[in-house]
C-alpha cells in the first residue's frame, strides 16, 4: 500500500479547475452577483484572508517537517498554529480564496459550481487523507480528530 491518501487531484489544480469552468460559463453567460466594485472590494478581502490562512498553514507544515504535497507522505501529525483551530486549514483558505476570486470576477457560475467542488474535496481528498491518517497514525490521529473541527 502506497505511503500517501490516494487523494483524486492535488486540491489546489481542482479549485483552479471548477473556477476555470466557472470563468468560461461567465463568458459564455454572464451572471453578476453585486456592483462591480463591491464584489470586487469583497473578493480581494477575502483573498487576503485566504493567502494569510494559507501561508500560516504551508509555514506550520514546515516548520513541523511533514510534506504539505498529498501524495507524498505524512510524517507526523501538525496539531499547532491553524491546525489547532481546523483539521484542513489549507482547504479552507482554498474555499476562501476560490470565493474571493468568484466575487472579484463577480460571477454566480463560481458558486453554483461550489458545492459540487465542495463534495469532490471532501470524498476525494479530506475523506481519503483521514483514513490514510488514521491507519498511519493511529490513536495519536483519533484523539486529535475528537477534539479539532474537521473544517471551522
Amino acid at each position: 500500500m502506497p505511503d500517501n491518501p490516494g487523494v483524486i487531484a492535488h486540491p489546489p489544480f481542482l479549485y483552479l479547475g471548477v473556477f476555470l469552468v466557472a470563468l468560461v460559463a461567465q463568458w459564455l453567460a454572464p451572471r453578476p452577483m453585486l456592483a462591480t466594485s463591491a464584489a470586487l472590494a469583497l473578493g480581494l478581502s477575502l483573498i487576503v484572508v485566504a493567502l494569510g490562512i494559507a501561508n500560516w498553514g504551508r509555514r506550520t507544515m514546515q516548520a513541523a517537517g511533514t510534506n504539505i504535497n498529498p501524495a507524498r507522505p505524512a510524517t507526523t501529525i501538525v496539531t499547532s498554529g491553524p491546525f489547532g483551530f481546523s483539521r484542513n486549514p489549507l482547504y479552507v483558505s482554498l474555499t476562501l480564496l476560490y470565493i474571493g476570486l468568484t466575487l472579484a470576477v463577480n460571477t454566480w457560475w463560481g458558486i453554483a459550481l461550489l458545492v459540487p467542488l465542495l463534495v469532490a474535496l471532501h470524498f476525494g481528498i479530506v475523506l481519503r487523507e483521514e483514513r490514510y491518517l488514521d491507519r498511519k497514525f493511529g490513536a495519536s490521529y483519533r484523539e486529535y480528530r475528537s477534539r479539532v473541527r474537521r473544517y471551522v
